[in-house]
């Protein structure tokens, strides 16, 4: 893919772009669950080339494993899920990622 199919906001670092396809085969889901979570969580906009394309970020990625963390192992509905995205943001992330490794440190203590 040339640059020139990318339109103005395409990340000019350098960063690894997935397919609609290579990101869900990564995150074990469907290319149509991707398009639904787009439509449901607003903060879920991948990058479109020039032809329509969606190409997703590294961030698009670790975004999507949230989500699929709220749905799927916290059992949160969407909106709840949305809800949790909105109050929490960032800092919300990164304190459940600190209590995950608190636990794991637990663990493998024993």
């Amino acid at each position: 893919m040339d640059a020139q199919d990318f339109p103005a906001g395409k990340p000019s670092d350098g960063a690894r772009l997935y397919k609609i396809g290579q990101a869900a085969d990564l995150l074990g889901v469907k290319p149509f669950v991707l398009r639904f979570w787009e439509s449901e969580f607003p903060q879920l906009q991948p990058i479109r080339t020039a032809s329509g394309q969606r190409m997703y970020t590294q961030e698009h990625i670790e975004l999507v494993r949230r989500i699929q963390h709220l749905l799927y192992e916290q059992g949160l509905t969407i909106e709840g899920a949305r809800k949790a995205l909105e109050e929490n943001g960032r800092r919300g992330l990164l304190k459940e990622i600190e209590a995950e490794l608190l636990q794991i440190k637990r663990l493998l203590e024993r």
